[in-house]
């Protein structure tokens, strides 16, 4: 279950983690390393061992603790790598974007699919707060220039403010803590959130609906619809 915490984590961090220049055979453990973590979350779930990772990435456990000093510190370094890799372009473009508005939906679609991909990761790091601790971004930055361009440019509600989007985001992806990891099942709420938000409503029919999933870890809500196209 996602938890505040791994919501925090995720549009809190920074989408580059400060670290000391490695030299390049270090460099290509700590690349074996994370995409060893991701890999081996996606297959074990949340609580696969560091060992396994280790084993998988071809390295040793003395390898890995030189460079992570534990699970927390390595779903960090994973997470960022991929908001980096998946949502530093996306912003780039939004920016650069003159429509504000559409610029931050991509934005925002961006971050829900990274969410999606790597929800074991999320999962991971349920209620540790204090990974927060000294880590800050550009990332609620940037979403703010874009939110205060769309305002301007009237395409976004202007009684909206970031604590809003902060809040409306972290129920967002407290979505993905209701379907299957890598679903795009996200897509329907955000589209509800683009309803609230812009000032005119989309002459779009809502995405899909997708049923949350009926197995352990889930609740099925009564009376819940079978999935159709619109």
């Amino acid at each position: 279950m996602l938890a505040a915490g791994s919501v925090a984590t995720l549009l809190g961090m920074s989408l580059a983690v400060a670290r000391k220049p490695l030299r390049a055979d270090a460099a290509r453990n700590v690349d074996k390393i994370i995409t060893a973590a991701r890999q081996c979350f996606r297959q074990f779930g949340p609580e696969v061992p560091l060992q396994t990772i280790a084993t998988t990435a071809g390295v040793g456990p003395a390898t890995l603790f030189r460079n992570f000093a534990d699970k927390e510190e390595l779903v960090l370094a994973a997470l960022n790598r991929q908001l980096r890799l998946t949502v530093d372009p996306v912003m780039d473009g939004a920016l650069a974007d003159i429509d504000a508005a559409a610029g931050l939906l991509r934005v925002l679609e961006a971050l829900m699919a990274a969410a999606s991909d790597d929800a074991n990761l999320l999962c991971a790091v349920a209620g540790r707060r204090e990974l927060l601790t000294g880590i800050t971004g550009s990332l609620m930055e940037s979403m703010s220039v874009l939110l205060a361009r769309g305002q301007g440019q009237g395409s976004l509600r202007t009684d909206i403010s970031m604590t809003d989007m902060f809040r409306l985001l972290a129920m967002l992806i407290g979505v993905v803590d209701t379907m299957e990891p890598g679903s795009d099942a996200w897509r329907r709420p955000l589209a509800l959130v683009e309803d609230a938000i812009r000032t005119v409503r989309p002459s779009r029919p809502l995405p899909v609906f997708v049923p949350i999933p009926a197995s352990p870890g889930f609740t099925t809500l009564p009376g819940q619809p079978v999935a159709r196209p619109e």
